[in-house]
């Protein structure tokens, strides 16, 4: 028994330091393997560095894309206290009004939506329902107003257009119907007051927009202290072209003494007719100069055009021979406003002086028809409006004002009412927006 004890003890031992003798060749191996792949590694990443993932580029937040709603409304209770006797003033707001009417009206309604389509691409539309009160409730036999045939209002699409920005830098090119350089973008809205009165050369119907392509633009994009505007457009606003004739426009402008002051060169250009059996072809070409100077406690702004109307009008002399003569209408338009009480009472103050014919020569003729619409050229005119603004929230206006609007006729053999006659309207005027 102690033979076979000690015989398997001696087998045990052996056992163990085979088993020992194995364990540590295999750490070792193991040991050396884990060395050689370390080692290996080393040497690759010598040999080809790692590649890393590009990463992804920081996301622009400074962009904020517009979606906006928008409109705004203005209207009046008017009183007309005087009517001129032979309806002058072409299309004024109350020509043709007789005296003691009395109504509330919509002269504006504005529907608009601007949208961001991308950081380089925006549109814009605007639906409007415009009204004179020369129809004064009947169907729009005149052409005034827009209104359906039953004498109700109706939107129609004032703009329409696609902006495409910095096509190079500082200058977006628009597509489409859009606010034309003659006074939208700079003048009205210095101005401030179109919900009492258009400006000098709107009241002319120079078009506010147009069908075209333009360039919107600025020489400093880092200040926009001065710029430029350019328009080819069809000449009929919101109406189809009807001739194969199109309307110049363009502004070059500038603003100094941070931008306190505004000087604004303007012109325009269109042939409006060809040769004819009855008279020889026609055009119009306007230039048009504006300053103004705005500080918080101040605004005054001064407007002036000088419109050349080339065979504009048909004289006719002593014998009944007729004539076509230019025509040359100038106008000036001066005006203050500002803050009584800040933020809650202003006032506003206008004056126009109009003259549709400095060429008129009552030697050798004795009466002018015009040829070019809302240019009679036998009669001068002198506007004036005033009131204030009460302003009880910052979107909302209520504004009572007068406006007047006087008429002399150049021709020299007219006398009494005819000579001399004048509109006026005292009026309550509110105004509001929304959504801008």
């Amino acid at each position: 028994m102690k033979r076979i004890f000690t015989q398997f003890a001696g087998s045990a031992l052996f056992m163990s330091l085979m088993i020992a003798g194995f364990n540590g060749k295999a750490q070792t191996t193991l040991a050396s393997a884990d060395t050689k792949s370390k080692e290996a590694k080393q040497e690759a990443a010598t040999e080809a560095p790692e590649v890393k993932a590009t990463p992804k580029p920081a996301e622009d937040t400074s962009w904020k894309p517009v979606r906006r709603l928008w409109g705004y409304a203005f209207g009046d209770y008017y009183y007309k206290g005087h009517s001129d006797p032979l309806n002058r003033g072409g299309s004024n707001q109350y020509t043709n009004v007789p005296a003691d009417r009395n109504a509330f009206q919509f002269r504006r309604i504005y529907l608009g939506y601007d949208y961001d389509i991308t950081k380089k691409f925006s549109a814009e539309v605007l639906l409007a329902a415009e009204d004179n009160a020369a129809n004064f409730g009947n169907a729009p036999a005149s052409g005034s107003g827009d209104q359906l045939v039953d004498g109700k209002y109706s939107f129609y699409i004032k703009l329409l257009d696609l902006r495409i920005k910095n096509i190079w830098k500082g200058t977006d090119l628009v597509i489409g119907q859009q606010a034309t350089p003659a006074f939208p973008l700079l003048s009205e809205k210095v101005w401030a007051y179109r919900s009492i009165e258009r400006t000098v050369a709107d009241i002319r119907r120079t078009p506010s927009y147009d069908l075209g392509a333009g360039l919107q633009g600025v020489f400093d994009p880092a200040t926009k202290n001065y710029g430029y505007n350019v328009l080819i457009a069809n000449g009929t606003s919101a109406k189809p072209e009807n001739d194969q004739f199109k309307w110049f426009y363009g502004d070059i402008w500038a603003k100094f003494f941070n931008q306190k002051l505004m000087i604004d060169l303007y012109a325009d250009y269109e042939k409006l007719g060809f040769n004819t059996a009855a008279a020889p072809e026609y055009s119009r070409s306007m230039i048009k100069g504006y300053i103004a100077y705005t500080t918080p406690k101040l605004t005054v702004g001064v407007e002036a055009f000088t419109n050349l109307l080339k065979n504009g009008a048909t004289a006719t002399d002593a014998g009944g021979n007729k004539t076509v003569v230019d025509q040359r209408a100038n106008a000036i338009s001066l005006y203050a406003r500002g803050p009584i009480v800040k933020d809650k009472v202003g006032f506003f103050v206008r004056y126009d002086n109009y003259n549709p014919d400095t060429k008129y020569d009552n030697v050798a003729y004795v009466t002018y028809a015009g040829r070019v619409g809302n240019y009679d050229p036998n009669t001068k005119e002198n506007f004036f409006t005033a009131g204030l603004d009460f302003t009880p929230y910052k979107n909302v206006h209520f504004m009572p004002n007068v406006w007047y609007d006087g008429y002399k006729n150049q021709q020299a053999n007219v006398t009494g009412a005819a000579k001399y006659g004048y509109d006026l309207t005292y009026r309550l005027t509110a105004y509001f927006t929304f959504g801008k």
